[in-house]
């Protein structure tokens, strides 16, 4: 049988169950994600950024350009930036 507290305690397991499935679902999570400044590729990872990294011509407003070797600041980007610091 089942008493009381027994069932406030399934109660409240049953809520928070469905309170983290909501919030997964909402796609709500810790991780956010970050930012790319302007010529500075610090920390940033193209692969998780395809908005600006997947078209050249957005990459180049940034101060990017493809290289051989990947994505690198402009050179003049670089510059103003190191000026600025």
């Amino acid at each position: 049988m089942l008493t009381k507290p027994k069932i406030a305690l399934a109660a409240a397991l049953i809520l928070g169950t469905l309170g983290t499935a909501s919030a997964a679902l909402a796609g709500q999570s810790a991780d956010s994600g970050g930012f790319v400044m302007p010529g500075s590729m610090d920390g940033v990872n193209p692969a998780y950024h395809p908005g600006i990294f997947g078209n050249a011509n957005t990459a180049r407003a940034y101060g990017f350009v493809e290289s051989p070797h990947g994505w690198v600041a402009s050179p003049g980007q670089a510059a103003r930036a190191q000026a600025n610091q």
